[in-house]
């Protein structure tokens, strides 16, 4: 297993970096948050969790630690893939999920797309008892400031969270309505939380 990787960033999307390391550039599929911690020509570590299927081996990067061990505790969870596992770390930060889950608080935890009742309900059962709360109050993660909106974009890597073209559309626009200068990364984020309020 790949638990971490360092190096130079050589480039960054909205759901993925690339990675150089040992001169061989790594594609890194990582949450908003973690990809706007992010500095193209820097040197960054990231925690790392390989998947591996039939015809694929997918890296995803996490800011620290904690972040890793979520994703992989999610997955524990039957109809939780590493997708809907990244999804719930993008929309819900890690205190505010480890709450929620500690919690039973299912309207929380159904922000999440691909992510309905039954599915927290199951989350809930399952996870209450191996997570421990935070101890401060959890906050859901406030949008940074940026300039130059990507709405096509945005919306793709939407529909790819798992989000229908059309509601993935109306976030996008609600949040460019209230913020024109909002960048690719802050977009999407607002649109995340618009639309886990929708469900």
């Amino acid at each position: 297993m790949i638990s971490s990787v360092r190096g130079e960033v050589l480039s960054i999307g909205l759901d993925h970096a690339v990675v150089e390391v040992g001169g061989v550039g790594l594609a890194v599929h990582a949450t908003p948050t973690t990809l706007a911690g992010l500095r193209r020509g820097e040197r960054h570590r990231l925690a790392t969790a390989l998947v591996v299927r039939e015809d694929s081996l997918t890296l995803f990067g996490f800011a620290d630690d904690e972040e890793r061990e979520l994703f992989g505790l999610l997955q524990t969870v039957s109809g939780i893939g590493p997708r809907i596992a990244l999804a719930t770390l993008a929309v819900l930060s890690p205190d505010v999920l480890r709450k929620a889950l500690a919690d039973g608080d299912i309207t929380t935890i159904t922000r999440v797309p691909g992510i309905g009742r039954k599915g927290a309900e199951r989350l809930v059962l399952e996870l209450r008892d191996k997570v421990v709360a935070p101890a401060v109050p959890a906050t859901l993660p406030t949008a940074g400031n940026g300039t130059n909106p990507r709405r096509d974009e945005v919306v793709e890597a939407l529909v790819g969270l798992g989000f229908t073209a059309k509601p993935a559309e109306q976030a996008v626009d609600q949040v460019l309505a209230a913020d024109a200068a909002a960048d690719a990364a802050t977009l999407l984020r607002a649109a995340l939380r618009r639309l886990g309020r929708a469900r």
